[in-house]
């Protein structure tokens, strides 16, 4: 670990390095910034990324650490700065009870994992298998996961993530019961149904023998404004129609109480099934190949595009020898593009 004094001396030098580089620049009326450049708030820390250390100069402040991941031209990253971050109470309790540290997932500056193992920051965010920017990872005072957050969260869900690490809450109850108890939404009050659902009774057994279609499992909530837009929108869209028709597809309630076979064979019911794939956010689609292995999931808030791309993602075949959705969502938009459509990314 280095010294007080040779970190002093780094912090010096980062920052004339930063005023050499300002001074290079033209003035402040003519500089264009990158349209997809996405804005970190300055009140994140700049720390050496030894996530060891991080931890316990958190744990001293009594704090925990938050870790985002994300990516320059990212519209969920954009929202969580200028949609969550602009909002003072969010700022004030993220400020309050946590140390904040921002990562590129194509960067390469190092960090330093609980393990001691260094890598860059886009070796990293493999080894960790992120998919979805943003993603955040809330650490506890030993440096294990108390939550991960694997895409972008609306306001008031995103406060309850942060009172549910903020208060330790991960060894109490899980993050879904603390959700459905702490962040009640306005919405239809309903579950919309779909003319390609599978219907009861739930037979997903794949142990035996394999299926012709993958399996895509979506777990729902009657009062969840996510699934609605996901019915009016998503399922609206027929390129995602297409793409779903080469599931089978169902749906289930995340607390339900119907029984369900699932793909391993076993026995439970909506809600058992759903606390054992750990499932917390709704609408959250877990997929499975033909032979009932778990392959994908999307648990976060998505919009059409990115909604399409997590089905085209596992239906082309595309996870198998594309680990990174990231780089099989860019290669989608630029194959759209060449065809001259069009890409609506928000």
């Amino acid at each position: 670990m280095l010294s007080l004094a040779d970190r002093l001396i780094y912090l010096i030098a980062l920052l004339l390095a930063g005023c050499a580089v300002a001074a290079a620049q033209p003035a402040t009326g003519a500089l264009n910034p990158s349209p997809h450049a996405i804005d970190i708030p300055p009140w994140f820390k700049e720390t050496f990324l030894d996530f060891r250390e991080d931890v316990r100069e958190a744990t001293k402040a009594q704090k925990r650490l938050m870790v985002y991941f994300g990516q320059d031209g990212c519209p969920y990253c954009r929202e969580l700065m200028r949609v969550n971050f602009s909002q003072k109470d969010i700022v004030d309790k993220t400020r309050r009870h946590f140390d904040a540290i921002a990562l590129n997932i194509w960067g390469d500056r190092e960090v330093t994992w609980s393990d001691g193992k260094i890598r860059s920051e886009k070796e990293f965010a493999a080894f960790l298998k992120v998919q979805f920017t943003p993603t955040l990872l809330f650490f506890d005072e030993q440096g294990n996961v108390a939550l991960r957050l694997n895409g972008y969260y609306p306001p008031r869900k995103f406060h309850a993530a942060l009172d549910y690490v903020s208060g330790k809450n991960e060894n109490k109850i899980s993050f879904a019961d603390y959700l459905q108890q702490h962040a009640g939404e306005s919405a239809s009050g309903k579950l919309h149904d779909q003319p390609f659902f599978l219907k009861p009774p739930f037979n997903l057994d794949r142990s035996r023998k394999p299926t012709a279609k993958p399996l895509a499992v979506l777990f729902e909530q009657q009062h969840c404004a996510a699934c609605d837009e996901m019915h009016a929108q998503g399922f609206k869209d027929k390129a995602t129609l297409a793409l779903a028709g080469k599931f089978d597809v169902v749906r289930l309630e995340l607390f339900g109480e119907r029984p369900v076979v699932t793909p391993e064979g076993k026995s439970l019911s909506e809600g058992q099934w759903a606390r054992q794939l750990k499932v917390a956010y709704t609408p959250t689609i877990v997929f499975f190949d033909t032979r009932g292995k778990e392959v994908f999931r999307s648990e976060a808030y998505l919009k059409p595009f990115h909604f399409a791309s997590s089905f085209d993602y596992v239906a082309s075949g595309a996870y198998r020898t594309q680990p990174s959705f990231q780089h099989f969502v860019q290669a989608r938009a630029e194959k759209i593009r060449e065809r001259g459509g069009q890409i609506d990314l928000w």
